[in-house]
């Protein structure tokens, strides 16, 4: 059925698709099923040239039965001084990560900012990141550089050694908004440039103007906002200095 997972049916049909020339988007409308997810289905099993459904079927199963034997993630740790309740901890930590995947985030990524966001000092090595959440030290790298070009953590080295810590503070999604404050104007110079070069008299100029004209307004948006905010986050920390 659409939505739910492939069946032997619908992996013949992609390998039919496939060896017709036809793209991830036909294939998909033909299944009632998005293109990312047969783009994900071939390229997880063999890709376009070695695409077979029941080679996939097996694979598919082989994987299946590997997740269900990997360890249970590792409950998150609560900081016992402030009395909390570790099972309501686990659970906020839980459905926090959800809401950081569903807002696009990676899995592994989303699950590296809930487990540092949710420390009281707001602060993680890489080992503690690897004792908590059971992966490898290569995945927690691979995680802490993604969430570093987006400004959501930054390193420091631990006083005295030579290890890093991963930190989050106030002023990460701030951080996020800049960031994405920036990719709007780059994106409306974009946009205004692809008005000019097809001409704002066709429809596709047409369509890169009014692109333009939206990005412009948000990212003006988004700018005062910023200068809100950071109006507020200096007067809180004058206050908590005094």
């Amino acid at each position: 059925m659409p939505g739910g997972r492939l069946t032997s049916e619908d992996r013949q049909l992609i390998a039919t698709g496939l060896a017709e020339g036809l793209g991830y988007a036909e294939i998909g409308r033909r299944l009632e099923r998005p293109a990312s997810t047969i783009m994900r289905e071939v390229t997880r099993n063999g890709g376009p040239e070695g695409y077979g459904a029941d080679r996939a079927a097996e694979a598919t199963q082989t994987r299946a039965r590997r997740a269900r034997k990997a360890q249970p993630e590792a409950p998150a740790v609560a900081e016992s001084r402030y009395g909390r309740d570790p099972g309501a901890v686990q659970d906020f930590t839980e459905a926090f990560t959800a809401l950081l995947a569903q807002s696009g985030l990676p899995r592994m990524e989303a699950r590296v900012l809930a487990a540092v966001f949710t420390t009281d000092a707001g602060t993680l090595t890489a080992a503690d990141l690897v004792q908590r959440l059971r992966v490898s030290a290569a995945s927690v790298s691979h995680a802490v550089g993604f969430l570093e070009q987006q400004g959501l953590l930054r390193r420091e080295r631990v006083p005295g050694e030579r290890r890093e810590r991963y930190v989050v503070d106030d002023e990460v999604w701030l951080r996020s908004i800049l960031g994405a404050a920036e990719m709007n104007e780059t994106l409306a110079g974009m946009a205004r440039q692809g008005a000019d070069v097809l001409g704002e008299e066709t429809p596709a100029g047409a369509r890169f103007a009014s692109s333009a004209e939206l990005f412009v307004l948000i990212s003006e948006s988004m700018r005062e906002l910023l200068e809100q905010c950071q109006q507020h986050l200096a007067a809180r920390n004058a206050e908590r200095a005094t």
